[in-house]
């Protein structure tokens, strides 16, 4: 799978994993607790508690809600301010991500360069991963404090809630996040390990480094090639010459003694 596959591959899961985020944050049913007959009434059999990030609610089963808004910061627990601004820190940060990647993609046509648009994508795959942690430390802490007060508080005053259907959907959410900035920062990997050049490991620079067979020193000789000698102008080298020098015999050199 090639580069730009596995980028929009990453932006697409990422991209719904910020949807179910998103949606968890105006679900109903965080958490929830089912109560039986109010006094043996015969109208009302069964009530639901069920609380959200915003409100506390009571609903029975002629279908009549009340519920209690909690926007104001001095009437929330501590646990869902902290939660609160786990999520909204994680959507901002999913948000940068998102323009960094859409930048530093390289289906794109802006953003510069390779290198500066693997760089931008390389921040934007680290946004879309804290943003996922914080998500997902967000639903952690509110299970946590689910489950602290169903299995520590054994007094009958204190409703015992079991955890709701927007909690599972935010962990998938949060997961397919952190799978698409993982698959971001696969393909520019090499901005954070760049290849040595072979023969380098002393630190000098590739220029420094000398091929061994230019560092073999030619010696002058019959045996040399032809090209490494100069030519006397007549198209006959003088490699040429010397080899038919080397052809006379010693009868021809006789020869041309009793001449003299």
């Amino acid at each position: 799978m090639g580069k730009r596959l596995i980028q929009i591959f990453g932006f697409l899961i990422s991209m719904l994993g910020w949807l179910f985020v998103l949606c968890t944050m105006f679900m109903n049913y965080w958490r929830i607790v089912q109560i039986g007959g109010q006094g043996g009434s015969a109208m009302i059999k069964v009530a639901w508690y069920w609380s959200t990030l915003w409100m506390d609610c009571y609903s029975d089963s002629t279908a009549i809600s009340s519920c209690k808004e909690n926007y104001v910061l001095s009437t929330i627990t501590t646990v869902v301010q902290r939660v609160r601004a786990l999520l909204i820190c994680g959507i901002i940060l999913g948000f940068l991500g998102a323009i960094c990647c859409f930048v530093g993609m390289e289906c794109t046509y802006i953003g510069g360069g390779e290198k500066n648009k693997d760089k931008v994508f390389l921040a934007g795959s680290m946004f879309h991963l804290f943003g996922g942690f914080s998500d997902i430390a967000a639903y952690c802490l509110y299970i946590n404090k689910v489950i602290k007060v169903t299995f520590t508080q054994t007094s009958s005053g204190v409703q015992q809630y079991r955890i709701g259907t927007p909690i599972f959907l935010g962990l998938v959410g949060a997961g397919l996040i952190v799978i698409g900035a993982i698959l971001y920062a696969v393909t520019v990997y090499r901005v954070l390990f760049p290849k040595t050049s072979v023969g380098n490991t002393n630190g000098g620079t590739q220029a420094d480094v000398v091929p061994r067979t230019a560092r073999r020193t030619i010696k002058p000789g019959y045996y040399s090639h032809p090209r490494l000698y100069g030519s006397n102008g007549s198209g006959r080298t003088i490699s040429s010459k010397l080899s038919r020098i080397s052809q006379i015999t010693p009868a021809k050199l006789e020869h041309r003694d009793s001449f003299v």
